[in-house]
């Protein structure tokens, strides 16, 4: 039946604001960049992984009403939408350094887990954020 996976969606507040922090910032790459009149389309994806996007999406209209977008923003903002996206890596620690002095916000330092070793962040919109180096 399927084959893959190629898209997944997490809320943003505001899109530029997401490009400059998943790009800018975590240096993943725009794939799709386009206004569609009733919302702007906006994916970006790991270097050289096209085929595995994250759809950055405000909430609001045509998916649904201005006034149940209104409350899922107070929700994003309270980091209670249940957002996620965990990153692979080759090196933990060294991403952890690099993005921390990038001016990234983590909520867990890097940690040794039984599968590898990873840590924690959010996004300015509170979606929280993992990557981690799998165990060799």
């Amino acid at each position: 039946m399927f084959n893959a996976i190629t898209h997944s969606q997490i809320y943003v507040l505001d899109q530029d604001e997401a490009l400059d922090f998943y790009v800018g910032k975590l240096g993943l790459e725009v794939n799709t960049d386009i206004q569609l009149g009733f919302m702007r389309w906006l994916t970006v994806s790991v270097p050289g992984h096209p085929e595995r996007q994250v759809l950055l999406e405000r909430p609001g209209p045509p998916a649904m009403s201005e006034e149940t977008a209104e409350q899922v923003r107070e929700l994003v903002t309270k980091g209670a939408m249940g957002g996620w996206l965990i990153l692979g890596t080759d090196d933990c620690r060294k991403t952890y350094e690099t993005l921390l002095s990038r001016g990234v916000e983590f909520t867990q330092e890097p940690t040794e887990r039984p599968y590898g070793i990873d840590c924690g962040l959010r996004d300015p919109f509170g979606n929280n954020l993992r990557f981690t180096q799998p165990k060799p």
